[in-house]
């Protein structure tokens, strides 16, 4: 509050109070409520005097207060005008000093100008250059980075092909656990069943005078021997517990096998089973001829030769597996095992080569075939001709009997007389020692127009 106010305020309340003071002596002479009014009356006054001195302390306090401000302001007003003198001094110095520095600055611009302007040329080339790297090197970044995101999406993808890879790892690992398990059990079964079918199969070939195979040229001198009759049963018996136990895919998946003992045995069972006609079919269908096939491109082994080619000319006797047959290699790679030289295995195939063709003559005999024979066709008459007379009897009488079925239908007689084969028919249907195959030869040779025109042209020749 303000010092004039509070002086104000005294006066009119000591004013007050005097008035109200001789109004109350004049009024309460002799008038108790008076005279208790006039005490409430001095009691206000006291306390209205309490508040008077109160504002009294208030207003000196306030008083020194104020002294004491405008004493501090008054000192820091002057500090800060010898602070503004002096920066003034300082700016006036500056502004000298600035004149000067201007004037020679402008003196040696003139003198560097020059210099610098050769220096802004350069420094300009070499921006320039440096733009065009950095336009390359961010080109090659922005080329890198998206190589980069491609390597990690490509990393991403190999981790997960790699993480499946050793899943399936683990897997066929524990599965090959098993399968060796069950290899070894299942090899101990079929060495020992192909043993059975051995010991049977040698005791029928003593009973036959050496001539037996599982397709025979007679097949009743099977009738003579009760024995023989035995044995065949015995072996039929061998072979259905053999497909019980084992399964025809298992037998067919062990030729592909690397121990060469279980390949072999598994290609003599498998010889076996396509002996029985009705098994030939299924062993097809099993995977078994490509099997076969397969393993007559790869080995060298003489026995697996031999089995191999031995079973082929067993599916060779159905006429439904004959265009299966041609058509997954079977005739080229019989003639394929000639390049053995080993007379059993070529026994074998000359075998399959006779099978072969007596399937392909009855067929066209009966009207299911027409056409120049598939052997003619995949190469295996020049064959035929060059062991028509063989050392090895077996590997002749096969050749012999082949040579004469294919020249039992006209559509290959052409082919016959072009390789010289007819010639060989002449000399089978004269020569040959048994009495079958020499009919075989003159039946073909008189029912033949082709071959009646050949003989003609040589025992009466023109001119």
């Amino acid at each position: 509050m303000h010092q004039d106010d509070l002086g104000t305020i005294t006066h009119l309340h000591k004013q007050e109070i005097l008035e109200i003071r001789d109004k109350l002596e004049a009024e309460c002479s002799g008038n108790e409520t008076l005279k208790r009014e006039l005490f409430e009356a001095k009691q206000r006054l006291y306390e209205k005097t309490e508040k008077i001195h109160v504002l009294e302390q208030e207003i000196k306090r306030h008083k020194k207060e104020c002294s004491d401000m405008e004493d501090i302001y008054r000192d820091e007003v002057s500090e800060m005008k010898q602070k503004i003198d002096a920066e003034h001094a300082k700016s006036e110095q500056r502004q000298e000093k600035l004149k000067a520095l201007e004037k020679t600055t402008s003196e040696q611009d003139k003198k560097i100008e020059a210099r610098d302007q050769t220096e802004i040329v350069e420094l300009r080339k070499k921006l320039e250059e440096q733009i065009y790297h950095q336009g390359n090197l961010e080109k090659k970044l922005r080329t890198l980075q998206s190589k980069k995101e491609e390597a990690l999406v490509l990393k991403e993808k190999c981790h997960e092909e790699i993480k499946n890879m050793r899943k399936k790892l683990e897997e066929e690992q524990k599965r090959n656990g098993m399968l060796e398990d069950e290899v070894n059990i299942l090899k101990e079964q079929i060495l020992h069943l192909s043993c059975d079918l051995n010991e049977s199969t040698n005791s029928v070939r003593k009973g036959n005078s050496g001539n037996f195979s599982f397709v025979s040229e007679s097949p009743m001198t099977f009738s003579k021997s009760i024995q023989i009759r035995d044995t065949i049963s015995c072996q039929r018996a061998t072979i259905a517990k053999l497909l019980g136990e084992v399964g025809l895919p298992k037998i067919v998946s062990y030729m592909e096998l690397e121990d060469k003992d279980v390949q072999i045995h598994a290609v003599k069972v498998l010889a076996n089973l396509a002996a029985e006609e009705s098994n030939q079919e299924k062993i097809v269908e099993a995977g078994g001829l490509s099997s076969l096939l397969m393993l007559l491109e790869t080995t060298e082994d003489e026995t697996i030769q031999r089995v191999a080619a031995g079973a082929i000319a067993n599916l060779a006797m159905n006429e439904k597996l004959q265009m299966r047959l041609r058509d997954e290699g079977g005739i080229k790679a019989l003639i394929g095992m000639v390049r053995s030289g080993h007379s059993d295995v070529l026994a074998q195939v000359a075998r399959g080569v006779a099978n072969f063709a007596k399937c392909e003559s009855r067929g066209a005999t009966q009207g299911h075939r027409k056409g120049r024979s598939f052997l003619i066709d995949d190469g295996a008459l020049p064959w035929i001709v060059a062991n028509s007379n063989n050392e090895a009897i077996p590997v002749t009488r096969h050749v012999e009997l082949a040579l004469c079925h294919l020249s039992s239908h006209e559509a290959n007689a052409k082919d016959i007389v072009s390789f010289g084969a007819f010639w060989e028919l002449v000399r089978i249907s004269r020569e040959c020692s048994r009495e079958d195959i020499r009919n075989l030869a003159k039946r073909a040779i008189n029912t033949s127009p082709t071959f009646q025109m050949e003989l003609r042209r040589v025992h009466f020749p023109r001119g």
